[in-house]
């Protein structure tokens, strides 16, 4: 009786998993970025608001309210030759407690010949004993150009809550040209308020972030670093491969997004999208 009751609570658990894709393409067309086939599905839509020159904005919109154990979302987005398109989000995304699987998000990011693609997320929230496993792969042709950032907040500091366990993967790809020339997997899991708390991985802090330029040269670190006094947490900025890449560290996240927007700023003359601003 009891492994029929288990059974039957596990597939009731999934059959409630929230599920959701996008996949689109954009195009230059007579000099402005326009959007080609859009594809939406579950809980998860893409919103352009009112145009703005040649490139285009999208922001993402998860219906479901949040991202719990065993939820799974998927983004496919290609900027054609020449266009120029950013993403963000409509707020910072939630990652509930999970009893069960972790949730799975799946990002592919393709830009062709001249294209320009920025990544611009709003924070990433993780609660008490969440669960996340992420993968972004990110192709660019040899003379595209990236901007990305993200930006991990364990715990909820207004709500007086720190996280204290869960599971946290993330899987970053960048290839230029078809060739791999970064690669990495972050995996915090189990007792993830003591690591933190190690000097070597985040001294306590609760926000960590990433950025990556490309392309990127010691031009592009130089400028960012001239803004180092400024910085509220620990900023590192290197460049190689043809890239450069800035971590972030800090005791909460407002320090961290304010130090984001810096090193955003001086790394692109693309303006931040407007919800970055409120």
């Amino acid at each position: 009786m009891r492994t029929e009751t288990t059974g039957a609570a596990l597939s009731t658990f999934a059959a409630n998993r929230a599920r959701g894709a996008v996949k689109f393409d954009v195009k230059l067309q007579d000099g402005v970025t326009r959007r080609g086939v859009l594809h939406e599905s579950g809980s998860l839509r893409v919103r352009f608001p009112s145009p703005e020159g040649e490139g285009l904005s999208g922001v993402f919109v998860n219906t479901a309210g949040g991202i719990a154990g065993g939820d799974r979302f998927d983004i496919d987005i290609a900027a054609g030759a020449g266009a120029r398109l950013t993403l963000t989000t409509a707020a910072a995304e939630k990652v509930y407690r999970a009893a069960g699987p972790a949730a799975q998000l799946n990002i592919a990011l393709r830009a062709e010949a001249g294209a320009h693609l920025a990544w611009l997320p709003q924070e990433t929230i993780l609660f008490d004993r969440a669960r996340i496993s992420r993968r972004i792969d990110i192709d660019l042709a040899d003379d595209a150009s990236l901007l990305l950032c993200e930006i991990v907040v364990f715990g909820r500091a207004a709500m007086g809550e720190r996280m204290l366990h869960g599971e946290f993967i993330d899987r970053w790809r960048l290839r230029r040209a078809g060739k791999l020339v970064f690669a990495e997997t972050i995996r915090l899991d189990g007792d993830i308020g003591a690591k933190l708390s190690l000097p070597a991985i985040a001294k306590g802090g609760v926000a960590i972030g990433t950025a990556l330029i490309a392309p990127g040269d010691e031009a592009v670190v130089e400028r960012i670093r001239e803004a180092s006094e400024t910085f509220g947490g620990e900023v590192g900025i290197s460049a190689w491969n043809g890239f450069a890449m800035a971590r972030f560290c800090a005791q909460d996240a407002a320090r961290l997004r304010a130090d984001m927007m810096t090193v955003l700023g001086r790394a692109s003359g693309v303006p931040l999208p407007r919800l970055w601003l409120n």
